[in-house]
């Protein structure tokens, strides 16, 4: 199984970026996929997730600036974020739950600066 994280890099404040997560290795059509993010110092939280059944959800501090999209064909999984804050900075992970197991992609990192 793998998850390979696109996107990630160096924004200005109000900026917008888009990170992109690629599965192999699990039925990604039955799996709910969820971006979660580590900020310096802080603990992994998560950020938005969609269910197999396309089902969307987000996390209050990014409700309204992002936008989690799932391509079954392509076994990809984006995150759109817009109107980016410098508390936004963090490491952002890719994450699966299918059968039973839980799958972490390798985080990139969004530094927003202000």
């Amino acid at each position: 199984v793998q998850l390979q994280v696109f996107g990630g890099g160096f924004v200005q404040a109000g900026g917008s970026l888009r990170l992109s997560c690629v599965a192999s290795g699990i039925i990604f059509s039955n799996s709910l996929m969820a971006w979660y993010r580590q900020a310096p110092g802080k603990q992994r939280e998560w950020v938005a997730s969609s269910t197999r059944g396309g089902f969307t959800n987000y996390a209050d501090s990014v409700k309204g600036r992002s936008t989690i999209s799932r391509d079954n064909a392509k076994n990809a999984v984006s995150l759109q974020m817009s109107s980016l804050k410098p508390e936004d900075t963090a490491v952002y992970y890719c994450k699966a739950i299918t059968g039973g197991y839980t799958y972490w992609g390798q985080g990139t990192l969004v530094t927003v600066s202000s």
